[in-house]
């Protein structure tokens, strides 16, 4: 069923979804506060809006992506304050857990349905429409959300109550900073060994060593042709963002008690890596800092 949807943060992971809407027959305002955005969603038959109020104003739904919870905390308090009760809001943002939770509780005193619900699969996924969704949220604001989840993406789960998607999330991407880093190592020790990519890639993704960073995203050029490494490591999936969820993993892990060894030194790598002047750079030309390169690709 079509519905009327408002959508705030139309940016690299925005606008590709708030477009595939659109292309499942959905009508979509959208807002965002930068002007190339805005031309761009409009090329893709967003309606584009003054502002995020106004972007929301009689819609069915309510989308938000954008950079950090302090963000979603205050366009949530904006939307609490003027939407209608009974409106879905879903926030497809990558935030901490308890600003998640914060948004939640937000849209529960208003009498509104809400779903965090975080994303994997990066600006390819976006523009493809094969995201994974972890979401969290009750059981019918989940219901109501998910055909608009399946439009824009592939996989969708639903992982628990308030906050559940963004534990997910979180948890999923310290693994990936953590096996990138490992997959990393591997490549950098096989090459003062002699040993070429090709054939430590033959041999590690059909043995214990497989996993997603090796087999969809090795950082070494050749053996897998999509990756970034073949594009002069163009993101794909930014080294930035992946220590702004290394370090949201650690503030759980803090928060809850968790012990997280290896998460922690993952965010210290990436911290070294953002530091140099890489964060622009896909997270998998970490490779080039453990050479001892300085980050250099």
């Amino acid at each position: 069923m079509a519905q009327t949807i408002g959508f705030i943060g139309l940016g690299n992971m925005g606008g590709p979804m708030a477009a595939n809407l659109v292309k499942a027959g959905h009508t979509v305002r959208g807002f965002d506060l930068v002007p190339a955005s805005l031309e761009a969603a409009r090329a893709e038959g967003i309606t584009v809006a003054g502002s995020a109020l106004a972007a929301a104003e009689g819609a069915d739904v309510v989308i938000t992506m954008l950079p950090a919870g302090r963000h979603v905390v205050e366009v949530w308090t904006q939307l609490a304050a003027a939407l209608p009760a009974g409106t879905l809001l879903i926030d497809s943002s990558t935030v901490d857990v308890e600003s998640a939770r914060k948004a939640h509780a937000l849209a529960e005193a208003r009498g509104c349905l809400s779903v965090d619900a975080p994303v994997s699969g990066g600006t390819g996924g976006a523009k493809a429409g094969t995201l994974t969704f972890m979401a969290g949220g009750a059981e019918a604001a989940f219901a109501k959300a998910e055909p608009l989840l399946k439009a824009m993406g592939k996989n969708v789960f639903h992982c628990g109550a308030a906050g559940a998607g963004q534990a997910a999330k979180i948890c999923n991407n310290m693994i990936l900073g953590i096996s990138m880093i490992g997959v990393s190592e591997a490549f950098a020790l096989g090459e003062k060994l002699g040993l070429s990519h090709q054939a430590l890639y033959d041999v590690a993704s059909v043995s214990s060593g497989q996993c997603w960073s090796l087999t969809t995203y090795c950082p070494v050029p050749g053996p897998v042709p999509t990756s970034p490494a073949n594009n002069g490591y163009k993101p794909g999936f930014a080294a930035a963002l992946m220590l702004k969820d290394l370090r949201l993993a650690q503030a759980a892990a803090l928060a809850s008690g968790a012990a997280t060894p290896l998460g922690a030194e993952a965010a210290q790598v990436y911290g070294l890596f953002e530091g140099a002047g890489h964060g622009g750079e896909d997270f998998s030309a970490i490779i080039n800092m453990l050479r001892g390169q300085g980050g250099e690709s």
